[in-house]
């Protein structure tokens, strides 16, 4: 049990000792820490229920809960806010019970359940870029969280791997190497000839081909041809639609490697694709789904709606299935297939819509069973014109040139400040693309994801303030001094109650993990972790500076600090872990 759930409790008993519900009793940190370290306000909502004085009653708890032993300090303030301070006793109890826990006094879920989360969201014929990054490192950070909750997750890339763009491209490799096998009714494979096509190819093919298709309807209807027959098995088609995902994932696979992003599933449109016809008829039969001009669209308008929401189109008048088709199955399948009980969806804000028309159309097909579907938008990386981020030529940035930009920039700041000077050239640039990458993932997972943020590649590589780097400096830092302490024969031990006031501020911080672990996960919000994890970095560093631990004579405070550095350094490692960053193991 955390330190404020056992406030909450001692509190609670006092408000029922007076006849009172004992929910009024929540704590909370204190916002007025002049007046104590933690504070519970249930007496106005009290008040307003039994029509009795707030200040009263708050006066009256008080009273109720003065003997408990783990409380140095309690008051009154205003209309009857109770203000609480634990002992210094108390303090080191806790930490102490923390540091000797696995999980650092964070217990896993009551109740856990199988989360699918689905994020970046890779194309076929297209390398990652700038757009995918936000969704990347906001669904791993969520997977890892889920799962250091308790919860079974499994995160899905969900590839984009089918539809009319696998026809265009198709097309277009007909058109430059129309003698391929591949291209022969007669045959049906083996086709062992290695395909000269690349992903860069595929890159300049396939928005000529968009393009045209949009303006010549031959070429069109070849390429609606061409996906019909790929989704109907036809073997050449087949086997260049294996080499465009092939060639795609390889790519995509080796940006995620740098940005420490791994996926339990690579599912694509391609994995529903039998599912897409079953679907479409048992939704007629049952009829959630209506023929409208040829198409057929499942009703998703609600009465209550203050806009309207169109239907959602699951096959067009040309016998196609659309993208909010193979959604709606991918969500049938998580259901029957996985038993996914909570499906989130990180993309960006602007599908807000297409994602309101396919989350009601799960309901009213039945299609997402029980399980709970959520969509985790979120906003924009902006240049410092405050569009979305582009070169400056203004096209799109590869990810894997911003991850080039990132390490750059990192390696010099480790140059402006002599760090790593004198390392081994590998491991001198395995630290620069470290703190890269945890500059540009905490540069974004800081900011609230529902809002956007300018990209500042100085200020996110900076070594000082609310950076990445700043708390891997401050990680390793701790763990510098954890190996020179054991160099020495120094041994850490029982916590002591603090006796100035930055041990006791640290403390303090760190015991608040368990509420902020279950805040970003109701939340969904990593931005939570981030600002513990600063908050709970400075806090050392106050300490760091105030406290010589190393050298202090007094062996029993000494060994205390060990201790303390030791819960410090897993606390941040825990927080840093969950938002994706490694910590190098020196700078």
């Amino acid at each position: 049990m955390s330190v404020l759930s056992e406030l909450g409790a001692v509190v609670g008993a006092g408000f029922a000792a007076v006849g009172l519900d004992p929910g009024c009793g929540a704590v909370l940190v204190s916002n007025r820490p002049d007046l104590g370290q933690f504070q519970c306000n249930g007496a106005l909502a009290a008040a307003r229920q039994a029509g009795r004085n707030p200040r009263e009653i708050a006066d009256a708890v008080v009273s109720e809960i003065a003997s408990d032993h783990r409380l140095a300090g309690l008051s009154v303030a205003g209309p009857g806010f109770i203000n609480i301070s634990l002992t210094d006793e108390a303090i080191a109890g806790y930490m102490n019970a923390m540091a000797d826990d696995s999980r650092l006094g964070v217990a896993p879920s009551g109740a856990p359940l199988v989360v699918v989360v689905d994020y970046a969201g890779p194309n076929v014929a297209k390398a990652m870029h700038v757009g995918h990054l936000r969704s990347t490192i906001i669904g791993d950070s969520l997977k890892r969280l889920f799962r250091f909750a308790g919860h079974r997750v499994l995160g899905d890339a969900h590839f984009g791997d089918w539809g009319l763009q696998m026809g265009m491209l198709i097309a277009a490799v007909r058109e430059r190497y129309p003698g391929l096998p591949h291209f022969d009714e007669a045959l049906d494979g083996p086709y062992s000839e290695p395909l000269p096509i690349t992903l860069a190819d595929l890159q300049e093919w396939y928005p000529v081909m968009a393009a045209r298709v949009g303006e010549d309807e031959d070429l069109a209807g070849e390429a609606r041809r061409a996906t019909r027959e790929l989704q109907s098995g036809r073997a050449g088609y087949v086997a260049l639609w294996e080499h465009f995902v092939k060639v795609s994932r390889e790519s995509q696979e080796r940006d995620f490697a740098d940005l420490g992003v791994e996926f339990d599933l690579w599912y694509g449109e391609s994995t529903v694709r039998d599912l897409l016809r079953p679907m479409v008829d048992e939704s007629l039969a049952a009829g959630a789904a209506v023929e409208s001009d040829g198409a057929v669209v499942i009703e998703v308008a609600e009465p209550d709606d203050k806009t309207d929401v169109s239907p959602l189109i699951v096959q067009t008048s040309h016998g196609a299935f659309l993208y909010g088709t193979t959604d709606l199955a991918t969500i049938e399948m998580r259901v029957d297939e996985m038993d996914a009980d909570l499906i989130l969806y990180v993309v960006d804000a602007r599908q807000s819509y297409h994602f309101e028309q396919v989350f009601r159309a799960a309901s009213r097909t039945g299609a997402a069973g029980g399980a709970a579907l959520e969509h985790i938008r979120f906003g924009t990386m902006n240049g410092s014109d405050g569009a979305p981020f582009k070169t400056r030529s203004g096209g799109v940035l590869r990810l894997r040139d911003l991850i080039e930009m990132v390490t750059a920039a990192a390696a010099a700041r480790l140059d402006e400040s002599d760090l790593a000077a004198g390392y081994p050239e590998a491991e001198r640039s395995a630290i620069a693309r470290r703190v890269g990458v945890a500059a540009l993932k905490f540069g974004d997972l800081v900011n609230n994801r529902a809002s956007s943020y300018v990209f500042d590649l100085y200020r996110f590589t900076a070594l000082e303030g609310k950076t990445g780097p700043y708390l891997q400096m401050a990680a390793v830092r701790m763990g510098s001094i954890l190996d020179k302490a054991a160099g020495l024969g120094l041994a850490s031990g029982p916590i002591a109650p603090p006796a100035m006031e930055v041990e006791r501020r640290l403390m303090l911080r760190m015991l608040q993990l368990p509420e902020i672990i279950e805040r970003a996960v109701e939340l969904r919000a990593p931005n939570h972790l981030a600002e513990f994890a600063y908050e709970t970095a400075a806090d050392f560093s106050r300490f760091y500076e105030a406290c010589h631990i190393l050298t202090e004579p007094d062996a029993g405070r000494r060994a205390s600090w060990l201790a303390l550095v030791g819960a410090a350094r897993r606390t941040l490692e825990l927080l840093l872990e969950l938002l994706g960053i490694e910590i190098p193991d020196r700078m």
